[in-house]
């Protein structure tokens, strides 16, 4: 019986310690993995961009006149020098009472001063008369020897004189008619009561052919020289206009190739860099931050057949390809980390981590370049947390977890 009890607590004893040994030894840690393998790889910056018409031409009036309506429509085409818009004289001003009245009696008064005027004018005539009759008396009394020649040169004068004030008069009279006609002219023409229609149009001719882009005045009315009435241009010369971080337009020279993608048909579209705008511009993020941001714009070289349905103003995501290579052998830059002497990654072997500084080259947010430190098929731990470290035991986390 002493034997047996013995026995039993030996074993309870060596039951516990089992257990213990088995509750503090180090387990594997669960990981994700990743592998090293040679494919294509491309560095590119995408930002969202738009098309645009190369050359736009706004048309507008060239003088202050009533505008026609304009009957064409946003995306009619027009042909160089084709009519595009009518301009009639400014309408009279509305008459109201006080200013009729007043209009009413310059007219009276106009046609007074024209019978005050007429009536000088028969004075003037009657005097111009009387002295050229005179001066054909005394001439032939000059000519009889009965008067000196004195005589005959002041009525020579008084001739000249009266005849000129007989021409003056009758100016005066032209001009008391003028005058009576302005003034009725402006009491018959008045803006509620329209006499016949505008006898000058203004016309306004398409600069270039294209095709209306935007409608900006259709309605007819009074305009202002300078305003605009529609803008032009030519739907087959598009570009790509996208704003992009000033930091990422300084890696981006004239010539990059870009990739268009999203823009609403099949595949995507090629592009080219045809210039980056020296100058940059302030622009507030969605998140209220302050950015500088440069202009880049690009040229498509796809056949036009492919993006004709593509207008002006259309949304496109814009890939620009800093770098490629077919052939790249590359990790995942989840599996990057920072060290004093520069970057590092974890490698799975034999069921353990360890640490393998290597260097790389072109990154973009999904792998890197590597030029040293491991090699095709190298098994590395991706997202590796403060529990990873060297030579501890790791197994690859299943699917579900």
């Amino acid at each position: 019986m002493a034997a047996r009890r013995y026995l039993g607590t030996t074993l309870l004893a060596l039951a516990g310690v089992a257990a213990l040994a088995w509750g503090f030894w180090p387990r594997a840690l669960p990981v994700e993995t990743g592998a090293v393998v040679r494919a294509p790889l491309e560095v590119t910056v995408e930002e969202q961009g738009r098309t645009r018409v190369r050359d736009r031409f706004i048309v507008s009036v060239p003088v202050a006149g009533y505008l026609r309506r304009v009957s064409l429509d946003a995306g009619d085409a027009v042909v160089k020098e084709q009519t595009i818009a009518e301009l009639e004289p400014l309408r009279s001003t509305v008459l109201d009472p006080r200013a009729r009245a007043e209009a009413e009696a310059r007219v009276t008064s106009a046609e007074y001063a024209l019978e005050a005027a007429q009536e000088q004018a028969r004075a003037a005539a009657a005097d111009a008369e009387r002295a050229h009759a005179e001066h054909e008396r005394r001439r032939k009394l000059c000519e009889q020897g009965c008067i000196s020649k004195e005589e005959l040169e002041t009525a020579e004068l008084l001739a000249r004189r009266t005849a000129a004030e007989r021409r003056s008069a009758d100016f005066r009279v032209e001009v008391a008619r003028f005058e009576l006609e302005a003034a009725r002219t402006a009491l018959g023409y008045s803006a509620a009561q329209p006499v016949g229609t505008a006898a000058e149009r203004v016309t306004v001719r398409a600069p270039v052919a294209g095709r209306v882009l935007r409608v900006i005045r259709r309605s007819e009315g009074v305009v202002g020289a300078g305003d605009a009435i529609l803008e032009l241009g030519d739907p087959e010369a598009l570009e790509i206009e996208v704003d992009v971080l000033s930091a990422d337009a300084v890696r981006i020279p004239p010539g990059t190739a870009v990739r268009l993608e999203r823009w609403g048909g099949e595949g995507s579209l090629d592009a080219r860099v045809r210039v980056v705008e020296p100058a940059g511009f302030t622009k507030v993020s969605a998140l209220g931050v302050e950015e500088q941001r440069v202009w880049v714009i690009a040229d498509i070289t796809c056949p036009r057949e492919r993006w004709t349905r593509l207008g002006d103003g259309y949304r496109v995501d814009a890939v620009f390809v800093l770098w490629s290579e077919a052939d790249v052998l590359q990790v995942p830059a989840s599996a990057l980390f920072r060290t004093i002497g520069g970057w590092a990654v974890y490698v799975v072997a034999d069921g353990r981590a360890t640490r393998r500084p290597v260097t790389i080259g072109q990154r973009n947010a999904l792998a890197a370049q590597v030029l040293d430190g491991l090699q095709t098929g190298d098994e590395v731990i991706l997202h590796p947390s403060n529990d990873v470290h060297d030579g501890v035991r790791v197994r690859k986390r299943a699917a579900s977890q």
